[in-house]
């Protein structure tokens, strides 16, 4: 005991070298059990030096009841599971091809034991050694996982083929098998179970494949939306932010807006909004742009956007106000964002907030007022005194928008009488001849389109 505790190391693997090469299966196998309860232990040299033993062991012949394999598989596993580049010494001494063979000689084969064993085993090498990844998959591995998948039930080892799937996915071919064999099926059930960085693989990976209609309807079949959505609400911050724009790249086919919608996204990516992630905040406005194409939808988000601009942060009302401009260009929308009671909001911050908040907000103002209703209720907040002064103001980004919208609001009957005193400042007579120039470039465009035929469109070679 006194020597197991404090080995002298290279006696020790002289020891387990003569063993490995001259002992019958028994011993062979308590020497790997001895090796595996030290390996914690172990100078790094000397289980780099044990590694190419062991994966020698997974070939051998005279073993017909796979103990020595098996002894073999679990200590590589350990070793693995230390990091460095066990695992990556383990791929070049060719223990990933023996494991893929083992699983194949298993599969008719009664033996869950042993083929968990193997599971594990390849697991441990994909988790810790990223680089052999890509060996796996040119051996076949995405096929191989698959087929497992295919006939394990719950097992306590079904967890360990979903994150091998999901590491495999990193790789572009391996998602492109993944769709022609079936396998979509199990890169959503990989978003539910599994530790996060394995989740997070699935959800990236969904995202990458769900860009073409055809796999985003797979994926929906396959249950993909609950899934994302719960990872969406549990995950962490990285896990949001995949989630958040992976849903977003589903709910991209209109008909799948619902079903995003109905599984409870809305006031997930509020809190998305809401929060202090940059990147989080351009995710929901996207999102926002796209769950907004259904009514309903946008009278839920104008509703939470008004929650917002009531009680968030300074960044948080700055990034309700972007979706509210974004919003202001759908038919529908116009009429319920004046409904919702944004507009006094928006008044009132641009009253008392900073020049940030000013600039900032200015441009979803411009925006809504090409909207007449909505230039009623802003001219009822007291908008039109503000926006005439900004015309003097020191920031350019100001006194445009402001002049643009009240360029909108001299089209009014009611509002002219306000705002014509207005028209002759320098930025609303500058703002005028640009929006002419616009608009003549746009009406130039649409004839030219409109020249464009079927014909020509069916000659030109550099059309797909």
């Amino acid at each position: 005991m006194e020597s197991f505790q404090n080995p002298d190391w290279e006696t020790e693997f002289n020891r387990f070298e003569r063993a490995i090469s001259s002992s019958p299966a028994p011993i062979r196998v308590r020497s790997v059990i001895k090796l595996s309860a030290l390996a914690n232990q172990s100078p790094e040299s000397i289980l780099t030096r044990a590694i190419p033993i062991l994966a020698g062991l997974l070939r051998v012949s005279d073993d017909p009841n796979r103990s020595v394999q098996a002894a073999a598989a679990h200590c590589l596993k350990r070793i693995a599971c230390l990091g460095g580049e066990f695992a990556a010494t383990m791929g070049r001494c060719g223990v990933i091809a023996s494991l893929l063979g083992l699983l194949l000689e298993q599969a008719n084969d009664n033996g869950i034991a042993l083929r968990r064993i193997w599971v594990k085993c390849l697991w441990s090498l994909v988790t810790f050694g990223s680089s052999i990844r890509v060996g796996l998959a040119r051996l076949g591995g995405v096929e191989i996982v698959t087929r497992e998948l295919n006939t394990w039930e719950d097992d306590s080892s079904r967890w360990c083929l979903l994150e091998i799937l999901t590491a495999l996915t990193t790789i572009r071919e391996s998602r492109r098998v993944l769709v022609h064999n079936g396998g979509l099926k199990f890169l959503v059930e990989a978003v539910k179970v599994g530790n996060f960085a394995s989740r997070e693989r699935a959800c990236h990976a969904i995202g990458l494949i769900g860009v073409t209609r055809r796999c985003r309807g797979l994926l929906v079949e396959a249950g993909v939306v609950p899934a994302l959505v719960d990872l969406f609400r549990d995950g962490d911050e990285k896990g949001k932010l995949l989630a958040g724009n992976t849903l977003g790249i589903i709910a991209a086919q209109t008909e799948y807006i619902r079903p995003v919608t109905e599984a409870g996204s809305i006031p997930l990516y509020v809190e998305l909004l809401s929060g202090g992630d940059p990147m989080g905040k351009d995710i929901a406005e996207d999102v926002f742009c796209i769950l907004a194409v259904a009514e309903g939808n946008a009278v839920l988000i104008a509703e939470q956007l008004v929650r917002i601009l009531r009680e968030g942060d300074n960044e948080s009302k700055f990034a309700a106000s972007d979706v509210l401009w974004d919003l202001a260009g759908y038919r529908h929308s116009v009429s319920v964002i004046r409904d919702s009671g944004a507009i006094p909001l928006l008044v009132g911050l641009v009253r008392d907030g900073s020049l940030e908040f000013r600039e900032r907000i200015s441009g979803a103002i411009s925006q809504l007022c090409y909207n007449e209703n909505d230039r009623e209720v802003f001219s009822e907040s007291g908008m039109i005194p503000i926006l005439i002064e900004w015309l003097g103001d020191e920031s350019e980004e100001l006194r445009d928008n402001a002049a643009e919208a009240l360029i909108n609001f001299s089209e009014d009957r009611e509002h002219y009488g306000r705002v014509r005193e207005a028209l002759n400042h320098p930025v609303i007579q500058s703002m005028q001849s640009r929006l002419a120039r616009i608009r003549a470039s746009h009406e130039h465009l649409v004839r030219s389109m409109r020249r464009v035929t079927i014909e020509h469109l069916a000659r030109d070679p550099y059309l797909p």
